[in-house]
């Protein structure tokens, strides 16, 4: 007679209910987070977007269903707003073209020296922002050392980097390296050596192993990391203020003195969620073209 015995990993595996809801149950504090601290301010704004203010010396607000507010914004801040995004773009492209040989490097030839060199990459932004952005003002700054090396290089005089979109395109791409650098790194961490060697067996070349074999692979760490640099280049607000001129001005500046300047808040919540609308349609587009899971790469 046969007796089946249940192994012991088969006893001390859950009920099928609990497997269920555990995920939910480790969630929820994060979820409750979210709640209170994002959609809850978020739906705030729908309504203050759609009101008028009450008085032209207080922020007292009247709601009116005033939907005239987001055809105002986007028709006085359209420039604007495509200078934001063309900005946040040419960042995110000259992220890409610096990050991806720089995380080529940091996993077929780091070594010893992954862990440090990754390091290296994250190591400035323990400081802020701001400090980041004073700090390339001296860097670019009409007697910096940039400018006084590439006079002496032959630059005519008279040429300024401060206070020019070539500044806040630059300080923009130095902040999106991080975002850009750690999806692609770990992308590649996740292609086995053993592909790049049959392919090698094969007879194929440098170029044709990277077109056919790594960059295929590592396309959702780059789209991923696209994403990460993008979003937060159109909604920045440090680099066109500190490295910018008044002609260099973005859409995150616009918001900040409509609500902080003018004290316009139906104005500034508008345009507030017309350029959260074109950053969620980013989004939407990419998962639809490359997969969710592309996100979670970082």
């Amino acid at each position: 007679m046969n007796v089946s015995r249940r192994s012991p990993r088969a006893e001390a595996r859950p009920p099928l209910h609990r497997q269920a809801w555990l995920p939910w149950l480790l969630l929820t504090p994060g979820l409750i987070w979210l709640l209170l601290w994002f959609v809850l301010p978020l739906a705030q704004l729908l309504p203050v977007s759609l009101s008028e203010n009450a008085d032209r010396f207080r922020m007292t607000l009247v709601f009116r269903g005033r939907i005239a507010n987001y055809a105002e914004v986007m028709t006085q801040y359209a420039p604007v707003l495509a200078r934001s995004l063309a900005y946040a773009a040419a960042s995110t492209a000259l992220a890409a073209l610096i990050a991806y040989p720089l995380a080529w490097v940091i996993r077929f030839r780091g070594g010893r020296w992954k862990g440090l060199l990754l390091a290296l990459v994250v190591l400035p932004f323990f400081t802020s922002s701001m400090v980041r952005a004073i700090a390339w003002t001296t860097l670019l700054g009409d007697d910096g050392p940039l400018l006084s090396t590439l006079r002496a290089l032959g630059l005519p005089p008279g040429t300024r980097l401060l206070n020019t979109a070539v500044a806040v395109v630059g300080g923009l791409t130095y902040n999106a390296l991080p975002f850009m650098v750690l999806p692609i790194t770990l992308s590649l961490e996740r292609i086995p050596t053993e592909l790049l060697d049959a392919a090698r067996d094969l007879q194929a070349g440098p170029w044709i192993v990277f077109r056919r074999v790594v960059l295929p692979l590592s396309a959702p760490g780059l789209a991923a990391g696209i994403v990460l640099s993008l979003i937060p280049a159109a909604g920045d607000v440090v680099n066109a203020q500190f490295l910018g001129g008044p002609n260099n001005r973005m859409i995150g500046n616009v918001v900040q003195s409509l609500i902080l300047v003018q004290r316009q808040l139906p104005r500034g919540a508008a345009l507030a969620l017309v350029l959260m609308a074109l950053m969620t349609a980013t989004v939407l587009v990419h998962v639809r073209r490359h997969g969710s899971s592309d996100l979670t790469l970082s």
